[in-house]
């Protein structure tokens, strides 16, 4: 791994604009650029266990965090939904992988659940056989249709006995317990699985979980819990990495890295020194938290500073932010042969002092404040807002401050607008056509981007949102205990993209969007029909069993007639 050079924030704004980096509008006003990407290059789509699985407590798995959360039915998921059928993923591998096969993806980002494959959490307990067997089947079936597993151990459903017996990753015990169930599934899969994640997007997972409290195990402890819960995290990440690097990548082959979501903070006003310095501390809370350790050995130093500085004036002893010793430091940095990065949107930045008196947390620890432009195209849903261009950006950024890491791009997408039930979203056709340019227009630029990960397969559990907002390229009927999938516009414009490695030129990709439209047309007729076929399910459920019985019970009572009569 390169020696990493922090870059300032002015350093990289100047890059990208000389390279032709517009902030400006929707990608129709700015510079299309016509081309192909790298031969080789990957093209997948995502989901998470929790989100799609459904079963959530048969075959022998145990309850996780996040079960634990929902059914709670205190209001902390919008109509008090939960996640117990989902998708119904769990029974239906076979129908999703051959929508993995109709939408031509090089590869598929899945997480493992961990309380599936280990009911306590904890590996010296018990391992659930019927658990490894589903997702050793799982990935067989991807690897049949020559689609790619690329895996992560660990999207947020931490099993729920680790978090009441331990306090989950305010413990820093959380760790070794990740090493083990990572050294499971390195065993029992990573002679066929060479993509591993650790974990997805463990700032969210951390501040909402142990700050706001909005997402499991819901706590709110202010200004303390979320840097103690990712430090722990971090360590786990390393645990795993080295676990993988000294006993299985020998005979195994593969590669570990971490996926790290986050927004691209444009300052205000590019001529304001604040606010180019208010723009940085956005980023560097938001990746450098989890990235500058990884790649550096530390927290970013504008991190340390901010939240010491808040700290001691709050009368504190010591940092909220918790410090790592030398010998750790060496350990963690360089513990990832790969950077996945998240991305699906942009805020403008400007600077704002946070008394320290208003109390320890996040917020106030970042001293500004993000601004949505009223211009940027709206997607009809409060986020995310399509601005491709800082996506370019981003990307710049973390080729810099991390020294030129290998990046896969494992989140990105957008979801529907408010109530609308059509499977003709142009709005994320249009999101698709913008931020995949933007990409190839950063690989033209030297970024190095290995693949792309569209979020998500299908409509999903969306944590708090309940099943409000949907990602998907495919339309899921929840209504239906069938659970129906209906392909989107969206997957034959994909589709075209990943046929033709790219964005050929003008007159072909303009083709793509009327014949993507013509054919949402047609499933938006079957979807219109579905409440007709699913009444006509249930009557023939109900009323052919019924009229068979009776014609046994009558059949059998003139039978007996008969029989009388004979004798």
């Amino acid at each position: 791994m390169k020696p990493v050079r922090a870059v300032p924030l002015w350093w990289v704004l100047l890059l990208v604009s000389r390279l032709g980096a517009t902030r400006k509008g929707s990608p129709e006003e700015a510079s299309f650029y016509y081309g192909t990407f790298p031969l080789g290059f990957s093209w997948g789509a995502g989901s998470s266990a929790f989100q799609t699985e459904g079963a959530w407590d048969q075959d022998g798995k145990g309850p996780s965090i996040w079960d634990a959360f929902t059914h709670s039915g205190k209001g902390k998921v919008l109509g008090d939904e939960t996640a117990d059928v989902a998708c119904d993923g769990y029974y239906k591998v076979q129908e999703d992988v051959v929508l993995l096969r109709e939408l031509h993806v090089n590869h598929y980002r899945f997480s493992l659940s961990w309380p599936r494959l280990l009911p306590t959490g904890i590996r010296a307990d018990k391992v659930n056989k019927r658990g490894i067997k589903f997702y050793s089947d799982f990935i067989d079936a991807l690897l049949k249709s020559n689609i790619t597993p690329v895996v992560t151990l660990h999207h947020w459903d931490l099993p729920q006995l680790l978090q009441v017996k331990y306090g989950g990753w305010q413990n820093v015990s959380m760790a070794n317990y990740f090493r083990d169930y990572a050294d499971l599934c390195f065993e029992a899969f990573g002679d066929r699985v060479k993509h591993w994640i650790t974990f997805s997007d463990p700032r969210t997972m951390a501040e909402k979980g142990y700050e706001t409290g909005h997402h499991a195990p819901g706590l709110q402890l202010h200004g303390t819990g979320l840097y103690k819960a990712a430090h722990h995290i971090i360590k786990a990440h390393a645990q795993a990495w080295h676990s993988y690097n000294s006993t299985w990548r020998g005979k195994q082959r593969g590669l570990v890295g971490i996926s790290l979501n986050c927004d691209w903070g444009e300052p205000m006003d590019i001529s304001s020194p604040k606010d180019i310095e208010a723009a940085e501390r956005y980023l560097q809370f938001c990746l450098g938290w989890f990235a500058n350790p990884i790649y550096a050995g530390d927290y970013p130093q504008v991190m340390k500073d901010r939240i010491g500085k808040k700290s001691a004036e709050q009368g504190l002893d010591m940092s909220r932010l918790p410090v790592f010793s030398l010998q750790e430091k060496s350990y963690i940095k360089g513990t990832s042969d790969f950077l996945g990065l998240g991305h699906f949107t942009t805020r403008y930045i400007t600077e704002r002092n946070y008394p320290s008196r208003q109390g320890p947390s996040y917020h106030n620890d970042r001293d500004l404040v993000e601004l949505v432009d009223p211009n940027w195209p709206d997607l009809g849903s409060t986020w995310p807002q399509s601005v491709p261009w800082g996506f370019r950006r981003l990307l710049h950024f973390a080729q810099t401050q991390y020294g030129n890491p290998p990046i896969y791009v494992t989140e990105n997408g957008a979801s529907q607008k408010l109530h609308c039930t059509q499977l003709c979203d142009e709005w994320r056709i249009q999101y698709l056509k913008g931020y995949i340019n933007e990409m190839l227009k950063a690989i033209k630029d030297g970024v190095n981007i290995k693949g792309y990960t569209s979020w998500s397969l299908l409509d999903k559990f969306e944590w708090e949102k309940g099943y409000s907002d949907r990602y998907g390229f495919y339309y899921v009927e929840f209504n239906n205990r069938n659970k129906p999938r209906y392909p989107k516009a969206s997957v034959q414009y994909y589709k075209k993209i990943i046929t033709a490695n790219g964005f050929p030129n003008r007159r072909e990709v303009e083709s793509w969007y009327l014949k993507a439209l013509e054919t949402c047309a047609i499933n938006n007729q079957m979807l219109a029909a579905e409440p007709l076929l699913s009444h006509m399910q249930m009557v023939t459920e109900i009323v052919v069993p019924t009229v068979c019985t009776l014609c046994i019970l009558i059949s059998a009572v003139l039978l007996m007639l008969l029989l009388q009569s004979q004798s």
